[in-house]
């Protein structure tokens, strides 16, 4: 009996100090406290018999909420090309993890420790849009408070594919999205959340560096679940980054020189349409144009689903530069002297000099009346005439005066010959038959200028209300999409 009395009392001594060999490790003495940091024993304390492959909660059917925010830094770039988006932002997390909880009291007051990432469990939420690895800062730590609450705060370069929709270029406004879900974890073991409100993660840009190319316009959130086919629902948190191009800089070196050009083209017409040097003045513009198309090729945005407007407007400018040309050649060649021109029909007298004035408003109306022409039918059979009496007949008043001229100098010619006579009036025919077609052919040409210059009128007229209505749509568009 004595002996069994001393094994029981033996296994009680034993099993005492184990326990409280353990209650020691749990709860520092103040003697332990004495010989180690509180932030050493508090270490030990937590990491003691963590294990961070595990999601730390005491029942399994507990859903672990992860509240994320985030916060835009910067707009680094923006790839039209291959549509990706290259933005710098601030990230925010933090969730409750059951297994590191403590007692301030205990830790010298101790309510927030910050311990490395891979000591501790994460969640495994990445962003669906990343197609390459950020250049961002590595933030080895985590902060853990003692009520278990982990606050994992990083900043991140963020390099995600984006659509974007280049047709209002340079007036553009950009909704890319970042999508941030678990890849592993369903919506029964991890669940998302806004850390903030999102009215406040909407108008938030008090760290947005606002010096770029782009505006900060919001920053908008949206919750959903989704599945993949017949397997388990997922959560995703979407924040969608709506953006704007500032377009002064495109305004000033991409459209203020084409306005330019198509001013100084518009500015043209006032060249008399019967010189050479209007169309040397539009080639030359022509050319001009063709080069400042080729200089800021690089700067427009190319893709291959789409041409932003400005590529059409320039496109528009260079068609109106050739109709402009192509009409100012025809107007020259319609007004060039010829020998060969016939007369102007009296269809294009009645319908282009005397109606087409009165619908264009052109004040000096009378400038654009049919002229005096004569009836230039020269006898040839004058060689067998013998006096003056059987040359044609002028109807105008200069060419009577010159009739009036040639028959008095063949009457003081009577006293001469028959031969010589004869010889002299056939050489007065010559002469009269020669500044005759002369006449008719600067009547001819002026008719054709007269045409041609009323013509030119009608197509620049009708040419500058095509630029004014082309250039009111799209500064209409532009202005829309700029303010909506």
């Amino acid at each position: 009996m004595a002996r069994s009395a001393l094994w029981v009392s033996l296994f009680l001594l034993a099993f005492a100090s184990r326990v409280q060999s353990k209650v020691s490790q749990k709860t520092p003495s103040k003697a332990s406290s004495s010989n180690k940091a509180a932030l050493r024993q508090l270490s030990d304390y937590l990491f003691a018999s963590y294990k961070k492959d595990v999601r730390p909660v005491w029942n399994w059917r507990k859903t672990t909420n992860v509240a994320i925010d985030v916060m835009i830094y910067a707009i680094l770039s923006v790839d039209e090309k291959n549509q990706v988006l290259t933005t710098y932002i601030w990230y925010r997390q933090h969730w409750i993890d059951e297994f590191l909880k403590w007692n301030p009291e205990d830790f010298d007051n101790i309510t927030q420790m910050s311990v490395p990432t891979e000591a501790i469990w994460v969640p495994d939420i990445l962003i669906n849009e990343f197609v390459d690895v950020g250049k961002s800062p590595e933030i080895p730590y985590v902060y853990i408070l003692y009520n278990g609450e982990v606050r994992n705060l990083k900043p991140v370069q963020v390099v995600t594919a984006c659509s974007l929709d280049i047709y209002n270029f340079p007036f553009d406004v950009q909704n890319c999205s970042l999508t941030f879900t678990s890849w592993l974890h369903n919506i029964r073991d991890i669940n998302l959340s806004l850390w903030r409100t999102p009215e406040e993660v909407k108008n938030d840009r008090s760290v947005f560096m606002n010096q770029g190319e782009w505006e900060l316009l919001h920053v908008l959130s949206q919750f959903r679940e989704f599945s993949v086919g017949d397997s388990d629902h997922y959560a995703e948190m979407k924040f969608f980054v709506v953006i704007r191009r500032r377009p002064l800089f495109y305004a000033v070196s991409l459209l203020l020189p084409s306005i330019f050009l198509m001013v100084m083209d518009i500015v043209g017409f006032y060249l008399p349409p019967d010189s050479g040097e209007r169309v040397s003045f539009k080639i030359t513009l022509l050319l001009g144009y063709s080069v400042f198309l080729i200089i800021v090729s690089d700067t427009l945005p190319a893709t291959a689903i789409g041409t932003p407007l400005i590529g059409i407007y320039f496109v528009v400018c260079m068609a109106l530069l050739v109709i402009s040309l192509t009409e100012t050649i025809l107007i020259v060649r319609l007004v060039h002297k010829q020998d060969l021109q016939p007369h102007v029909p009296d269809w294009a007298k009645r319908w282009v000099l005397e109606r087409a004035t009165v619908l264009l408003c052109i004040q000096d109306r009378r400038a654009f009346h049919p002229v005096c022409t004569q009836s230039s039918d020269i006898s040839k059979n004058t060689e067998n005439n013998g006096s003056t009496a059987k040359l044609n007949h002028y109807s105008c008043d200069s060419a009577r005066d010159y009739e009036g001229r040639a028959g008095g100098a063949t009457a003081q010619l009577q006293g001469e010959s028959p031969l010589s006579v004869e010889n002299i009036l056939q050489e007065i025919a010559a002469i009269r038959q020669f500044l005759e077609k002369r006449d008719e052919f600067r009547d001819i040409a002026r008719e054709w200028l007269q045409v041609g210059y009323v013509l030119d009128v009608l197509l620049f007229r009708a040419y500058l209300v095509a630029v004014l209505a082309y250039s009111i749509t799209l500064g209409t568009l532009w202005s829309i999409w700029q303010y909506a």
